[in-house]
């Protein structure tokens, strides 16, 4: 069942993020405009775009996060296996999705505090300013 709703929702998020599906968006909306007065802009008129859409985005979104969560899994594993491969990267950030907000905070105070070091060895002279303006 998953690999058959994989399958799918890959080929339909194609197909809906395509021009053609724009275009056929845009000609829905506006053959409801054009039988708007032969139903007297009435009441279940408008309440057939509101419904339609509605529907339609609510089943989209389940569609597209689906998506969305397997292409950000597949690009964690290709930075992780970066990771790996590189002798002098840090093994320790390969699984860092999967740290506490305060692990996060920590490892970002670390590399700020890189970036400034670095940022001095560059230009000494503007650090000296900034530290005493």
């Amino acid at each position: 069942m998953k690999e058959a709703f994989r399958i799918w929702s890959v080929r339909i998020a194609d197909q809906v993020g395509s021009p053609a599906a724009f275009v056929v968006g845009v000609l829905a909306v506006i053959l409801w405009a054009v039988v708007g007065p032969y139903y007297h802009y009435s009441d279940t008129w408008q309440l057939v775009i509101n419904s339609g859409s509605s529907i339609i985005t609510f089943l989209m979104v389940f569609l597209i996060q689906s998506t969305q969560n397997r292409d950000a899994r597949a690009m964690q594993m290709k930075l992780n296996e970066l990771i790996r491969a590189v002798g002098t990267a840090r093994n320790s950030l390969v699984d860092l999705e999967n740290c506490t907000e305060e692990e996060l905070q920590e490892i970002r105070e670390e590399f700020a505090s890189i970036r400034a070091r670095l940022a001095a060895k560059r230009d000494p002279a503007n650090q000296t300013q900034q530290s005493v303006g």
